[in-house]
């Protein structure tokens, strides 16, 4: 799935383990999303979208 997870958490200036740890996941899983090699949950989604103060729609897009 397409994202925007790195540009918008390089907006923020915080880490991979900075956005891990808001979120309660490993940099590992974080570094999976952005690298698009896994599709977060449903939850890590809308938690993710609540930490960016967006919605899920706007920081994830289905692969064409």
């Amino acid at each position: 799935m397409k994202n925007d997870l790195r540009e918008r958490r390089a907006e923020t200036d915080e880490s991979q383990a900075d956005l891990a740890a808001a979120v309660g996941v490993t940099r590992q899983t974080i570094n999976a999303i952005e690298r698009e090699r896994y599709d977060p949950s449903l939850e890590l989604a809308f938690a993710l979208a609540d930490h960016f103060d967006c919605r899920v729609e706007d920081l994830f897009e289905p692969a064409a």
